[in-house]
């Protein structure tokens, strides 16, 4: 899934010329997609080349407080989006009445629903992220998104970045990797998911910029991840090198 932020037209045809078969979600961040002109066309960019599109979570909750989904509802029917992220991360929502949305929105929209408080300090149990997380695949979430914001730094993330290890276990004791999209904007987080679970591992919340650069990543065309991928007849008496963390 890779996060656009207000990509001009232009912008937008480059990235499908150059990664159309690499995304699979295509979300426009936060609120950005009221304030981006020609949204409807760009929308059609991305849908022509494959992609679902989706409004970050944080527009749904922005009309959800108001109590105008009807409207939010009407903007992205207009905008020719058929895909809606449900989430609750930047207000509580009962969960019950979280998936009960679910249930309601996914008869017409493919529904993603994400799991976790944006906020700094608000820490969820690992029964409460998997009971949550169970209840919104069964209510038709399509997949669940594990929070970590654009930052990449709350969520399934510590405040510097590195992930919350021992809770992403015991999140994928009970609930299936591939029903979940973890967000992971920084290179360091793309790399430790990589490794500890394939090529393959959903990953979201990436900058456009970033999209190539994670492909060779996820194959072993990177520092990063070189020797992870290489076999092992050929990792004999080859000495890794310490890899730049800018590089």
């Amino acid at each position: 899934m890779v996060m656009d932020k207000g990509l001009s037209l232009r912008e937008a045809e480059d990235l499908v010329s150059i990664a159309d078969d690499k995304i699979d979600f295509l979300k426009l961040g936060f609120g950005t997609s009221l304030f981006t002109p020609n949204l409807k066309e760009k929308v059609k960019i991305y849908r022509d080349a494959g992609m679902d599109v989706y409004c970050g979570g944080t527009l749904f909750e922005a009309f959800l407080v108001r109590d105008c989904l009807d409207d939010y509802l009407k903007f992205i029917d207009d905008m020719g989006i058929g895909c809606m992220e449900i989430s609750d991360g930047s207000m509580v929502i009962d969960n019950d009445y979280k998936c009960e949305l679910i249930h309601r929105y996914s008869k017409d929209f493919k529904v993603l629903s994400e799991v976790g408080s944006k906020e700094e300090g608000i820490l969820i149990s690992p029964a409460k992220w998997i009971r949550m997380m169970r209840n919104e695949l069964d209510a038709g979430s399509f997949k669940v998104i594990a929070e970590a914001r654009e930052s990449g730094t709350v969520g399934i993330y510590r405040p510097n970045g590195s992930a919350h290890t021992q809770l992403i276990r015991k999140i994928l004791s009970k609930v299936d990797l591939e029903d979940i999209l973890w967000e992971a904007p920084q290179k360091p987080q793309q790399v430790w998911f990589i490794k500890q679970f394939g090529s393959n591992v959903n990953l979201g919340n990436i900058g456009p910029n970033d999209l190539i650069p994670l492909e060779c990543l996820r194959v072993g065309l990177r520092g990063d991840t070189f020797f992870h991928f290489l076999p092992e007849e050929l990792k004999q008496g080859v000495q890794p090198q310490e890899v730049d963390p800018e590089s």
